[in-house]
């Protein structure tokens, strides 16, 4: 009996770390050959050194592409908030008609490929004669990323304690009033976890790129039409940053959550202590 106990957690064990492996053994290799003095060829890689980071550090077309993304994620972020976190708030506390069928339509662009939403809307700016551009991109990736901010912020609604807002209502504070003081200030931590999620995943989106793509590219589009020419060690360097960053944005994000389920658990603590010595 102990014995079938302990071979189970043991192989899920390996299970898990062959997974693991398979996922990021790639990435490993990536960034190690980032470093290779030979470039991409030669195996095992040897004369490490960081020569193609310096190189990467001259190359102005990449750092352009890279200007191009963050101001094409900054405003995706803005654009993603500006509805995500309305249709948040009715889902929340609004019922009406259709409710249940909204909130399935606005999860949509999480389920559809990105290459439908990138067709879907060069359809569109076509029709209204709109010219490709950073504006466009920004528009499709915000369009893209609503459903994330929504699904963060109405998932930070549904753990929020009502009873502020009701105090400053009673209060005489109007409704615009309460939601920037109250509901806003409590739902911190679930808005900055959507603008690091949504920055991360405008950062490194592509599919929608392709199709909303004007005479500026972003950087996933730079490093891809480079790939046509062939892998050289500069795209092996941005892409272990592009990899560090996106990681340190994801930790972040989870880290933010986790604090988030834990601050409600010590409220809870704390209060029937507080009556209890009241």
């Amino acid at each position: 009996m102990n014995a079938a106990h302990t071979r189970g957690p043991r192989w899920l064990r390996l299970y898990a770390a062959a997974v693991f492996a398979f996922l990021y053994f790639p990435i490993l290799v990536l960034a190690v050959y980032s470093f290779n003095g030979e470039g991409v060829g030669g195996f095992p890689p040897h004369n490490l050194t960081c020569r193609w980071y310096a190189m990467l550090l001259d190359d102005s077309a990449i750092w352009s592409s890279v200007g191009n993304s963050l101001l094409v994620a900054f405003f995706a972020v803005v654009l993603a908030l500006a509805f995500g976190i309305p249709a948040a708030l009715a889902l929340d506390r609004t019922s009406f008609p259709g409710k249940a069928l909204f909130r399935r339509l606005v999860l949509l662009p999480l389920i559809l490929p990105g290459i439908i939403t990138g067709l879907s809307l060069l359809m569109l700016f076509v029709a209204f004669r709109m010219n490709l551009s950073l504006v466009t991109i920004a528009l499709g990736h915000g369009t893209a990323l609503i459903s994330v901010a929504t699904t963060e912020v109405f998932a930070g609604l549904q753990k929020l304690d009502r009873a502020q807002e009701e105090a400053s209502l009673d209060l005489g504070a109007n409704y615009w009033q309460t939601f920037w003081r109250v509901t806003v200030p409590n739902l911190k931590l679930p808005i900055i976890g959507a603008v690091l999620l949504i920055f991360t995943l405008s950062i490194d989106e592509i599919a929608v790129s392709f199709f909303l793509i004007g005479r500026n590219n972003t950087l996933p589009l730079e490093i891809w039409s480079r790939l046509r020419r062939g892998i050289t060690p500069e795209i092996n360097a941005i892409s272990t940053l592009i990899f560090l960053f996106s990681l340190t944005m994801i930790l972040v994000w989870y880290r933010l959550g986790t604090r988030g389920e834990r601050e409600p658990r010590l409220a809870e603590e704390l209060v029937p202590g507080a009556v209890q010595e009241g």
